[in-house]
């Protein structure tokens, strides 16, 4: 699900350093001299122009495309490039659309899509993952007409429109309220700045214009800002053109079949993989400890990180050093949504190791034995469950797990950090000995020492998420038999977004028809995702909207955070519940 100015959130992926992103831009054919024309900007207004209600009339096509008129727009393709890595969780049912710009020439960050007005295209996965797509336009199209000549009178004027990706995760083959809004801020024709509230700066519309009378603007005015009365304005040809916003004046041109790259926007990774060691570190921290919004909450002291990992960061000799120390920086950040990728050498270097046996710590700080994996050290030296650990290394267990560093931090909470260190405590580089004192139930106590062997049986079985089965649902439900209680687990909220949907409103919709009257959501060892479809989930609780929460981001231009001006997001209810009849 695409939503206007869902920023990858950098507590994500500000780790990522390696990833390659990149923006395509296609050159396109220079125009005629009858195709542009420029006029004397008036005077600057930031006041934006609002669309008009004029429904689309249904003439014959102004241009006929064809041998008359060759260069006349049909189809258009193009690439999708993507860097981030949430991108392929909306691949399941993508498209892309003729989207209606009258939303931004309003500034209406509610605007809806007209059904009727909605053309779409299909998108492809080819083997080697590039993802293209391709767009018939129609005779006539059905958008919003926007009288944008700033000539003081009320004319026809044209429809704008903007080639975007959006994947259609309610509803039937359409978009929805719940699926679109506003307009595209990322894989879209046109480039969005998110720091001037997702003003559209650069990149290709595509104008379609009833008859020859109409005009359009040809650059941004003094304010920087399109579509407002400072705008030049000059004639636009009958039928559909392209508008290129990147050059001045605007260039203006048909062309039968455009090959037209989407822009990713803000939400594409950074790309520091080009950089050397200490730059992509110092590249990496400019960044971090100025766009972290937690700093105060999580009492991080960004100075004293850099001076002990900068001169670190200098030595590295190699990836993997480079890799360790920035995972190591990124440790003592004390938020479990920062991270790095998962490197398998890393870790089997540091934690390939182990002895076949489970540990727990209970309440009163006893460790425990809770499972033994057979053929492993361990059941050699006779260790039961239930027996207890005592000490370990030759200190009492306790003072070692606090000193004991999880591979798989940081961590937001002190009681899921210490869970982890008591599995991390018996996980070693293959071939460390370990000495430990352990009392089997009903037994004394008896020291062994331990060589750890290559063993991945006790992480998998402490960690719940390695329980499920790859074949089983990201959604299940059923109504509990002993108590008719309705039960829905969640298992991640980063599967297929389409298929989550699906199965989401019919177990809404199969417990209702039960007139079951009470609950139970289950979002244990839920592994996180997207915001947005969990608020869609909330929202068919409420038959109104309701606030939950405020969204901000930085603001490179301000030097601050601000409010983000998509509160979609944010709110569930009313506009989010189609169909609210019937539903508790």
């Amino acid at each position: 699900m695409k939503r206007l100015f869902s920023f990858s959130p950098l507590l994500l992926l500000f780790l990522l350093t390696s990833l390659a992103c990149g923006v395509i831009s296609n050159p396109t054919p220079a125009p005629t001299s009858e195709q542009v024309a420029t006029i004397e900007p008036s005077s600057p207004t930031p006041t934006p122009l609002p669309p008009t209600e004029i429904p689309t009339p249904l003439p014959a096509a102004p241009v006929q495309p064809g041998a008359a008129n060759p260069d006349e727009p049909v189809f258009i393709t193009g690439d999708i490039p993507y860097t981030s890595p949430f991108f392929v969780n909306t691949l399941n049912d993508p498209l892309v659309l003729l989207e209606d710009q009258a939303g931004f020439v309003a500034r209406d960050f509610e605007f809806e899509f007209k059904l009727e007005g909605q053309v779409i295209g299909p998108v492809e996965i080819l083997e080697d993952d590039t993802v293209v797509y391709s767009l018939a336009l129609p005779a006539v199209p059905q958008g919003t007409f926007v009288d944008v000549d700033n000539n003081g009178q009320t004319d026809t004027g044209v429809q704008v429109f903007a080639v975007a990706y959006w994947s259609n995760t309610w509803g039937g083959p359409f978009l929805e309220t719940r699926d679109a809004g506003g307009w595209s801020g990322g894989h879209v024709s046109t480039v969005v700045d998110s720091e001037r509230d997702g003003e559209i700066v650069g990149g290709i519309f595509v104008v379609w214009a009833p008859d020859a009378a109409q005009a359009f603007p040809t650059g941004f005015g003094e304010d920087a800002m399109l579509f407002t009365e400072d705008d030049p304005v000059a004639p636009i040809p009958a039928g559909y053109n392209l508008v290129s916003l990147d050059e001045t004046p605007f260039r203006v041109w048909k062309e039968a079949r455009p090959v037209i790259t989407l822009n990713e926007g803000s939400g594409a990774v950074n790309d520091f993989s080009e950089m050397s060691f200490v730059e992509a570190f110092d590249a990496l921290f400019a960044k971090a400890s100025r766009e972290y919004p937690f700093t105060e909450e999580k009492g991080v002291d960004w100075q004293a990180l850099y001076d002990e990992f900068a001169p670190q960061i200098a030595e590295a000799g190699n990836n993997l050093e480079f890799y360790a120390l920035v995972k190591a920086f990124g440790q003592r950040i004390p938020d479990g949504h920062v991270g790095i990728s998962f490197d398998a050498d890393d870790f089997f270097e540091k934690h390939g190791g182990s002895f076949g046996m489970r540990l727990a710590e209970l309440s009163d700080g006893r460790v425990i034995v809770v499972e033994i994996f057979p053929g492993y050290p361990a059941e050699g030296a006779g260790i039961k469950v239930g027996a207890e650990i005592s000490t370990w290394a030759g200190q009492h267990v306790g003072t070692v797990l606090e000193g004991v560093v999880s591979y798989l931090g940081p961590y937001s909470t002190v009681h899921a950090e210490r869970q982890d260190k008591v599995l991390f405590l018996t996980r070693y580089p293959v071939g460390t000995e370990i000495e430990f004192t352990f009392s089997n139930p009903g037994e004394s106590a008896q020291t062994v020492t331990l060589e750890a062997e290559i063993e991945y049986d006790s992480l998998f079985a402490s960690i719940a998420s390695f329980g499920f089965d790859e074949l089983s649902l990201p959604i299940e439900a059923e109504i509990l038999d002993d108590s008719g209680v309705g039960y829905i687990r969640i298992s991640t909220f980063s599967d297929d977004y389409n298929l989550m949907a699906e199965l989401w409103e019919r177990a809404i919709k199969t417990l209702n028809e039960n007139d079951v009257e009470d609950l139970i959501i289950d979002v244990r060892v839920n592994g996180g995702g997207s915001l947005g479809m969990a608020t869609d989930f909330a929202a068919f609780f409420f038959d109104h909207e309701v606030a939950i929460g405020l969204g901000s981001y930085f603001n490179d231009l301000l030097g601050d955070f601000e409010d983000s001006p998509d509160m979609r997001q944010c709110l569930i209810g009313r506009s989010r519940n189609p169909d609210k009849e019937g539903r508790k």
